[in-house]
């Protein structure tokens, strides 16, 4: 209808928040709606997949020529001035983690319940795996999560690499000369495909990531204590991919019910929050670095060694 007003969704340090637009605005005129909701000064928003002519627009550019559909999603990076200001200066007592609702693998033991197993063999059946880079043959498999493991998804910044895990790309470099990387997600593949544009991951050079993962591969369990809970299992990637197996799979993931299906299998990460105070402390990636590589040249099952101590890990003891 001629005059209607349209709506466009933006997604920022982890809120999603309804812009409405005339037909005849630009997208100056679109941030400075954003602004009025979040107090993010429109020179400083950065709306990472608004494109015109597949580069960033002008913001005298009319949204109208853009040809968003309504509701489109918008993600936007940008900082408050408030937040810039403080971002030398470290806060009190700051806890060292937070816990994301995590869960002892020790109580729960439900990888063999045909229920869930049956949900997996659905997942193998329906799920679509787009591969991306051609699997290797003789490589070892490892699956990352994104949010909080390789990105922190809620601080605010003005670039990705400000959320960036320091040593990303030296860690993925570094893992490629072994194990195919998968990234499985549990938020929207569009999500994935643009985080990892922002993180520079898809157009590295060093490394090829094999396929994303999104929340339509996850499954749903029950456990009493905690009610239901969505994982990654993998044996969704084991049934679709056979030469991948317990033996020569690693997941990392910040949140340990994440692979509560096959805890033999995970690696529980450090959260890495606040990146504008722990980019420049945070080792976590490196040293896992060292961890993937004794892996990948001693250990002939992965999942005979458990992944908890990984610090204390000596693969000579294992000889």
């Amino acid at each position: 209808m001629e005059g209607a007003e349209s709506k466009v969704l933006v997604k920022w340090s982890g809120r999603e928040i309804e812009i409405e637009y005339g037909p005849n605005e630009t997208v100056l005129d679109l941030k400075n709606s954003i602004y009025k909701q979040t107090k993010v000064k429109p020179e400083r928003q950065k709306l990472l997949n608004l494109k015109f002519k597949g580069k960033t627009p002008e913001d005298c550019c009319c949204l109208s020529s853009l040809k968003l559909k309504s509701g489109f999603k918008i993600m936007m990076m940008g900082s408050l001035e408030e937040e810039i200001e403080k971002v030398n200066v470290e806060p009190q007592d700051m806890p060292e983690v937070i816990n994301d609702l995590d869960i002892e693998e020790e109580e729960v033991a439900i990888e063999n319940q045909e229920v869930y197993l049956a949900k997996i063999e659905k997942r193998i059946k329906d799920y679509e795996v787009k591969i991306l880079n051609d699997l290797r043959p003789d490589k070892k498999l490892l699956v990352l999560d994104i949010d909080y493991t390789l990105f922190d998804h809620r601080s605010s910044a003005e670039t990705g690499n400000e959320l960036m895990r320091p040593y990303l790309h030296e860690f993925l470099t570094s893992a490629y000369e072994d194990y195919d990387i998968v990234i499985w997600s549990a938020t929207g593949m569009k999500w994935i495909e643009e985080k990892m544009k922002l993180l520079g991951v898809s157009s590295h050079g060093a490394y090829k990531v094999a396929f994303y993962l999104d929340y339509l591969a996850m499954i749903s369990v029950h456990i009493p204590k905690y009610g239901v809970l969505d994982v990654k299992p993998l044996g969704v990637i084991w049934g679709k991919f056979p030469q991948f197996s317990p033996k020569n799979t690693i997941m990392f993931d910040d949140i340990r019910r994440n692979f509560i299906m096959n805890p033999k299998n995970g690696l529980r990460i450090r959260p890495f929050r606040q990146a504008h105070l722990n980019r420049g402390t945070d080792q976590e990636l490196l040293k896992l670095s060292k961890y993937l590589k004794d892996l990948a040249e001693n250990c002939d099952d992965f999942s005979s060694v458990n992944h908890r101590h990984w610090e204390r890990y000596n693969p000579k003891r294992r000889r």
